[in-house]
C-alpha cells in the first residue's frame, strides 16, 4: 500500500528519469520544447492582454508555471501556462480588486489545488458532465472572441464594458470609427494563420503571422495600435519574487475568485492530461497533477504572473512534435525565458490587431463546435444542460454557469434513473441472468477479451472504460462489451464509448457490443455508432458475440497483438 501511495504522488519527471534518459530522448524533447515555445510566445502575450494585464505577465507565467508544471506534474506530456479559460475570471478580478488582488487569488488557488491533490480529489473530474464542460468552454470562447473586436477593427471606444450585451452595444455605437489599416493588418494575420493550418500545419502559424504583421507595420509605417504604443514601459527579464500586500479583508474579497481559478485550473489540467493520454498512450497521475498545478500557481504569483494550468493545444503540439518526457515542457519554458531575457524589446512592434487574430483562433479552437453540434443532437435533457451552461457563461457568470449546469445534470440524471426502475411482482427469478454466470470467459477463443458493464453508464463512470483499456497493456484482437445490463447511457457515456472504440482501433482491436438495450442504442446512433463499421460490431446476445469474435479471430489470426503504449 505504501508503494502504491508513493507512486501516486511521484512527479512523472522522476519516473521517466528513473527509467533512463538517453541523448536521443533529449534531442526529441529539445525539438518539441522549441516547437511549443514558438507557439507559446505570441499566445502568452495575447492571453495576458485579453486578461487585462501587460504582455510580459503572460510570458512570466509561461516561464515559471510552465517549468513547475512539467517538473512536478503527474503527466508525461503536459505543457502549462496561461490559457483562455482564465481570461474572463482574471479580467474581472483585476477590474474589481487590482492586480495585487489577482496575485492573492492566484496564491490561494495554488493552495487549494495542493490541498485537493493531497485529499485525492483528482478523480472528481469524471463527475463533471460532458455537456457542462462543453457549454462553459464554448461560452468562454464567445467571450474571448467578443473581447477582441475592438482591437481587430480599430474601434474608438474608450472604456469597453465588461458584460457581454453592453460590450456589443458599445461596438455597434462605434461602428463608424472602424480603421481600415487595422482591419487589413488583423485580416492579413488571420488569413496567414488559417492558410498555414491548411497548407503547412507544421509551421508555427501564430509566430509567422505576428512577424509578418509587425514587419508590414514597421516598413509601411501604418498608423495602427501596437504593444509598444499601448504598453510603453514593458520591463525586460524576470522580476524578483515577492509577496503582494496581504490582509484578511483582501483574502475574504478574492476567496470566491480563488476557488473559481482553482476549479478551472484543475478541470483544464486534468482534461489536458486525459487528451495527452489518448494521444500518447500514457496514463497520468491525477492527484500529483493537481499538486504540480498548485505549486505552479504559487510560483507564478510570486513572480507577478497570471494563473496557469495545463494547455490542451500546447500539450497536443508537444506530443505531435515528438516529445518523450516532461523535459520537453521544461525546455519550452527555458526557450521562452531566453526570449524574455534577450528579446523583450521586439514585443513593442507587434500590432494589437495581429494578437486579436490569434485570440480569434484560440476562441475557435476552444469552442469545439463539432462537439457542441453533436451534443445538440442528444436528448432534450443533455441539450438543456449544454445550452443553459453556455448561456449563463456568456450572459451571467462562469461560476454560476458551472454550478447550475452540474446541479441540473444531476437532477436530470436522477429523474432518468427513476424511469429505469421496474417492479416485478411475479416473484420469478430471471433465468436469463442466472445463465450468464461467472464463467463468461470459459469458451472464449485466444485473443478475445470480455467485459460486462452493469448499471447506468453515465458521466460519473464513463472514464473507467478508457482506463480499463489502458490498464490492459496488451491489446487483444477482439473486445466484447456486454451491455444488456446497462439501462441508461448519457452523452458522456456515449462519448466515452466512441473514444474507447477509436483507441481500440488504434491498438488493432475490434469492439463488439453485445445486447445493447433500446435507450443506449438510441444514444449510440447519435454519435454515429449505430451499425457494423470499421472497428465496431453489434451482437444481439453473448452467444452471437462469441461466434462473431471467433470469425474475427479467424480472419486476423496471423496478426500479433499490439501494445497500447506505456502506462507508467
Amino acid at each position: 500500500m505504501r508503494q502504491v501511495t508513493t507512486a501516486a504522488f511521484t512527479p512523472k519527471l522522476i519516473t521517466t528519469l528513473r527509467e533512463g534518459y538517453s541523448a536521443s530522448a533529449f534531442r526529441a524533447d529539445a525539438i518539441a520544447g522549441l516547437t511549443v515555445a514558438v507557439v507559446a510566445l505570441p499566445l502568452s502575450m495575447a492571453l495576458a492582454i485579453a486578461s487585462g494585464a501587460s504582455p510580459d505577465k503572460g510570458l512570466i507565467t509561461a516561464v515559471v508555471a510552465g517549468f513547475l508544471i512539467s517538473s512536478l506534474g503527474g503527466s508525461r506530456m503536459q505543457v502549462g501556462g496561461p490559457t483562455g479559460a482564465f481570461v474572463v475570471v482574471v479580467f474581472n478580478v483585476i477590474a474589481q480588486h487590482g492586480y495585487d488582488g489577482l496575485l492573492i487569488a492566484t496564491l490561494l488557488a495554488g493552495l487549494i489545488l495542493i490541498a485537493a491533490g493531497a485529499a485525492r480529489l483528482g478523480q472528481m473530474i469524471k463527475y463533471i458532465p460532458h455537456p457542462v464542460v462543453t457549454g462553459f468552454t464554448a461560452g468562454i470562447a464567445v467571450i474571448i472572441a467578443s473581447s477582441q473586436v475592438k482591437d481587430f477593427l480599430g474601434l474608438s471606444v474608450e472604456n469597453v464594458p465588461a458584460d457581454f450585451l453592453p460590450k456589443w452595444q458599445a461596438y455597434f455605437g462605434a461602428v463608424q470609427s472602424i480603421d481600415g489599416a487595422t482591419v487589413a493588418v488583423g485580416a492579413g494575420a488571420l488569413a496567414i494563420i488559417v492558410g498555414l493550418r491548411r497548407l503547412a500545419p507544421r509551421l508555427p502559424g501564430f509566430l509567422i503571422a505576428v512577424i509578418v504583421a509587425s514587419l508590414l507595420v514597421a516598413i509601411f509605417k501604418l498608423p495602427v495600435d501596437t504593444i509598444g504604443s499601448r504598453f510603453p514601459d514593458i520591463p525586460a527579464g524576470l522580476p524578483v519574487p515577492s509577496l503582494p500586500t496581504i490582509s484578511i479583508a483582501k483574502i475574504g474579497e478574492v476567496l470566491p475568485s480563488a476557488f473559481t481559478i482553482a476549479f478551472l485550473a484543475g478541470i483544464e489540467a486534468l482534461l489536458s492530461a486525459v487528451v495527452a493520454d489518448g494521444m500518447a498512450g500514457t496514463r497520468h497521475r491525477s492527484n500529483q497533477e493537481l499538486i504540480g498545478q498548485g505549486v505552479a500557481n504559487l510560483g507564478s504569483a510570486l513572480f507577478g504572473g497570471l494563473p496557469a494550468t495545463g494547455a490542451i493545444a500546447r500539450t497536443a503540439t508537444n506530443i505531435r512534435a515528438g516529445a518523450r518526457t516532461p523535459v520537453a515542457g521544461i525546455l519550452h519554458a527555458v526557450f521562452v525565458l531566453l526570449f524574455v531575457l534577450f528579446a523583450t524589446d521586439l514585443m513593442a512592434f507587434v500590432p494589437m490587431a495581429a494578437l486579436a487574430a490569434i485570440l480569434f483562433m484560440v476562441a475557435w479552437g476552444m469552442s469545439e463546435y463539432e462537439r457542441f453540434l453533436a451534443l445538440l443532437r442528444m436528448p432534450n435533457s443533455d441539450r438543456a444542460v449544454l445550452l443553459l451552461t453556455f448561456g449563463l457563461t456568456v450572459l451571467v457568470d462562469l461560476t454560476v454557469a458551472i454550478g447550475v449546469g452540474v446541479t441540473l445534470a444531476s437532477l436530470l440524471f436522477m429523474a432518468r434513473m427513476a424511469e429505469t426502475v421496474e417492479v416485478d411482482a411475479s416473484g420469478k427469478r430471471d433465468t436469463e441472468l442466472d445463465s450468464e454466470d461467472i464463467h463468461q470467459r470459459d469458451d472464449l477463443p485466444a485473443g478475445v477479451e470480455v467485459f460486462r458493464i452493469t448499471g447506468p453508464f453515465f458521466f460519473g463512470v464513463a472514464g473507467e472504460l478508457l482506463d480499463t483499456l489502458r490498464r490492459m497493456g496488451q491489446s487483444p484482437k477482439v473486445i466484447i462489451l456486454r451491455m444488456r445490463l446497462v439501462p441508461l447511457l448519457d452523452a458522456s457515456g456515449a462519448q466515452a464509448l466512441e473514444e474507447f472504440v477509436a483507441q481500440a482501433r488504434i491498438a488493432g482491436a475490434t469492439v463488439i457490443l453485445s445486447g445493447a438495450q433500446p435507450q443506449p442504442m438510441a444514444m449510440l446512433r447519435r454519435v454515429h455508432l449505430d451499425g457494423n463499421s470499421d472497428g465496431i460490431f453489434f451482437a444481439d446476445d453473448f452467444s452471437q458475440a462469441q461466434a462473431l469474435a471467433l470469425d474475427l479471430c479467424g480472419e486476423t489470426a496471423s496478426g500479433t497483438p499490439e501494445k497500447l503504449g506505456p502506462v507508467a
